[in-house]
């Protein structure tokens, strides 16, 4: 069976299922105990079926255009008509079925959630810092060019400007879906204001950017967590706070640990410090999932691993190069004001629907 086929195929199972169910929830009471779950499923059906009517009334439009054009019958001028109509309804029933595969493919659940973004100075000393100060006011920008609301968690500081570690919690329309491929380590190459000599450094930042969990989704017990207090501290150790209202929270069986102090309440620190941790955790759970699942392949814009180079800076050449896909742009000033990020996120976002679209055919 072709491609074309098999969708078809598919389409129609789609088509049967929505039908089933409507007529169940015709008869059924709202009250019922799978009223709620049906409901959902006809919900989310029914954007796709409303595609298969278009595309199958495209079909039969351009199956009678078709037939017109192949009447010799007719004159000249009719035939012409018929061909150009038959050619329009070509793309427009590709388009419409492009549009129901992008529909099939099985849709990452935390796409919709907010997202906790997290960047750590990696090798290069001060000049790493200041690089990963760079990208978290990059990102600051980016979400507010998208109307997302910003939250910055924890900064780390150092003397100079630049941030060891920051933690920024980001919500809106789907903040997961269009940041999770910045996971991973930015590599810039300029040179530093610290350069007398002028030669150019290579330096990297961490950044990983994981799904804000729910208390629903990660259940953390109370035995599992060492919680310990101390007082703040700012840049250069500079004391910010006289109360022990810094909460550094150690979950035991995994060995992670958050530390959170840019609240002056400990209650808060500690309300702040839990939802990083549920979402590292969430985050972890996920990853082990997904490896399993691709155990054999690895997805085409990366795996996500925090230890993968993903893209360089380069200043004295004013580009920005994506590894995984081999996008460069040479508009670094806009890239980093957040203007020119969304290319090469559209980029990243439409070579995993690619590679997703090939695995369902």
């Amino acid at each position: 069976m072709s491609d074309e086929g098999r969708l078809d195929h598919k389409l129609d199972r789609v088509v049967a299922r929505h039908r089933e169910i409507s007529a169940i929830l015709a008869e059924a009471k709202s009250g019922a105990a799978d009223f709620a779950r049906m409901s959902k499923e006809f919900a989310e059906l029914d954007p796709l079926v409303g595609e298969v009517q278009a595309l199958r009334r495209a079909e039969e439009e351009r199956r009678e255009a078709a037939q017109m054009a192949a009447d010799t019958g007719s004159d000249a001028e009719m035939r012409a008509l018929a061909e150009a109509e038959r050619d329009d309804l070509d793309r427009q029933v590709a388009a419409v079925r492009r549009r129901i595969q992008l529909m099939l493919i099985p849709r990452d659940e935390a796409d919709a959630r907010n997202a906790i973004l997290e960047i750590r100075a990696g090798t290069g000393g001060d000049e790493a810092a200041l690089f990963a100060a760079d990208l978290f006011r990059m990102y600051q920008r980016y979400a507010a060019l998208r109307g997302w609301r910003w939250e910055s968690m924890d900064v780390s500081e150092t003397g100079i400007g630049g941030f060891r570690e920051a933690i920024a919690n980001i919500s809106g329309k789907d903040v997961f879906a269009r940041l999770k491929f910045e996971s991973g380590v930015h590599r810039v190459q300029r040179v530093p204001t610290t350069e007398a000599g002028g030669r150019i450094h290579t330096s990297a930042a961490t950044v990983a950017v994981l799904p804000e969990a729910e208390e629903v989704d990660i259940q953390i017990d109370d035995k599992d967590l060492r919680i310990d207090v101390f007082r703040s501290s700012g840049p250069g150790g500079q004391s910010v706070n006289t109360t022990d209202s810094a909460v550094r929270i150690t979950h035991l069986p995994t060995g992670l640990v958050v530390i959170q102090q840019d609240e002056k309440s400990q209650h808060k620190n500690k309300a702040k410090a839990l939802k990083v941790l549920r979402s590292r955790l969430y985050e972890a759970q996920r990853q082990s999932l997904a490896d399993a699942r691709a155990a054999d392949r690895k997805s085409q814009v990366g795996s996500g691993d925090r230890s993968e180079r993903i893209r360089t800076y380069n200043f004295p050449q004013g580009r920005v190069t994506d590894h995984r896909i081999n996008l460069t742009l040479y508009k670094i000033d806009k890239v980093m004001e957040g203007e020119a990020l969304d290319e090469i996120v559209e980029a990243l976002v439409a070579e995993d629907e690619a590679a997703r679209l090939a695995d369902i055919q």
